[in-house]
């Protein structure tokens, strides 16, 4: 296990920059998760913890050691550091074994040192080890990555995106079974992903790199709950902004008179719902129309089985381009062109009116 911390790091291809002054602490023993959009500077921050490349400014520290800064490089071999790429990346003449201790002494590769431990850890069966890696699914593949990046029990595990070319069943049984294995060998931990759902479930924190700046950094329920700006707002999740008027503990909208979690100066301001805020109520059930009650109609339905989106228009803003989506449990689903009663569950989110948001603890 290791602590990591990185200071001021900043990188340029070119003209190019890439990372513009990174800061961020890793705690031994924990799985930070490195969320951002294509082009954000992900993988760039993976090579340079990797040694693969060098930083322009800045510094790199694991487990108390300086590996990159003014005068310092350490060179990737020599940091004690394991690396699962996307796909895995196992060489095809070689059986699961021989894959897994690939890194190691020769007297080590030779007693398959660990094999056997290493196969259980990440949860496929020590027959599994003659095999040959064509032979596996993969899923099957990825957990074999991971488990020969464990095998020279390294200082620190990083995954450059390893489950974006599984399908979607099959990574999500895949990242909990490396999430286990993981947790149970202690490894500190860096997921790359751009992936918000992987970030929400994997990561002990998500931290947001955006255009090469770190954002945010903050558990996965504040992240969601509380991002720092509209925009991030709509990255981790489906977010929907109404105009509204602050007025110290509480906000007015459209849909009534909302509870902020944050309170903040009268004014001005942008409301964050999210869909599984709103809870819908149909007409004919007896519904009684009262101060702050909202009142809307389903244009569209998008069935999921487990749960729906419900698209809604105000029936007081008919020609509002505000668009309105209720996320509820399938069975509960109104029908398209049905007239429901609208309301709000939980407290809010409001930025100013320029786009600055409340304020909110970033960890």
């Amino acid at each position: 296990m290791a602590d990591v911390e990185i200071r001021g790091l900043r990188k340029t291809f070119g003209n190019t920059p890439v990372l513009r002054g990174v800061d961020l602490s890793v705690t031994s023993g924990s799985l930070v998760a490195i969320l951002g959009p294509s082009g954000s500077g992900k993988t760039t921050l993976l090579r340079l913890l990797c040694g693969f490349e060098r930083g322009d400014a800045g510094t790199i520290q694991i487990n108390g050691q300086k590996v990159c800064g003014p005068n310092v490089f350490v060179p990737s071999e020599k940091r004690h550091i394991g690396y699962v790429p996307q796909e895995g990346a196992l060489f095809p003449h070689l059986s699961v074994a021989e894959n897994i201790v690939f890194g190691l002494s020769r007297p080590l590769r030779r007693a398959r040192h660990r094999v056997a431990e290493l196969l259980e850890l990440v949860g496929l069966p020590g027959d599994f080890a003659d095999r040959s890696p064509h032979s596996l699914s993969g899923g099957q593949q990825q957990r074999v990555a991971l488990a020969r990046a464990l095998a020279p029990a390294p200082a620190l595990v990083l995954l450059d995106e390893p489950f974006s070319s599984l399908d979607a069943a099959l990574r999500v049984e895949t990242r909990q079974a490396v999430a286990q294995a993981l947790s149970a060998a202690g490894a500190t931990a860096l997921l790359v992903t751009h992936d918000q759902s992987e970030a929400l479930s994997m990561g002990n924190q998500v931290a947001v790199l955006w255009k090469g700046e770190l954002v945010q950094v903050a558990s996965p329920e504040q992240l969601y709950r509380m991002p720092v700006n509209p925009e991030l707002a709509r990255f981790v999740g489906d977010a929907m902004l109404l105009p509204g008027i602050a007025d110290g503990a509480n906000v007015g909208c459209a849909l009534g008179s909302l509870r902020l979690m944050a309170a903040m100066p009268a004014g001005p301001v942008q409301v964050l719902l999210r869909p599984e805020q709103i809870r819908l109520s149909a007409v004919h059930d007896g519904v009684e129309w009262g101060a702050g009650k909202a009142r809307g109609k389903v244009l569209k339905v998008d069935y999921y089985g487990h749960d729906a989106c419900v698209h809604l228009s105000l029936l007081a803003e008919p020609t509002s381009s505000t668009a309105l989506i209720a996320r509820l449990p399938g069975h509960l689903c109104p029908r398209p062109g049905d007239e429901v009663a609208i309301r709000v569950e939980g407290e809010v989110l409001a930025y100013s009116h320029l786009m600055e948001p409340a304020r909110t603890q970033v960890l």
